[in-house]
């Protein structure tokens, strides 16, 4: 981690407080994933679709 990213993190918790830079963290790292399982279901979808199951 670089030293811009790491002080803009301490900036945040200083300004907005731990629990909702924390919270902020989470939801972007689950959004993500829910994306990829997104695209995961939709690809397992259409592989049953073309064996017609």
């Amino acid at each position: 981690m670089d030293a811009i990213t790491f002080q803009s993190i301490i900036k945040s918790i200083n300004n907005l407080g731990f629990p909702v830079v924390i919270a902020i963290y989470l939801l972007v790292r689950f959004e993500r994933k829910i994306v990829h399982l997104t695209e995961a279901i939709n690809k397992l979808r259409d592989a049953m679709n073309k064996k017609g199951l």
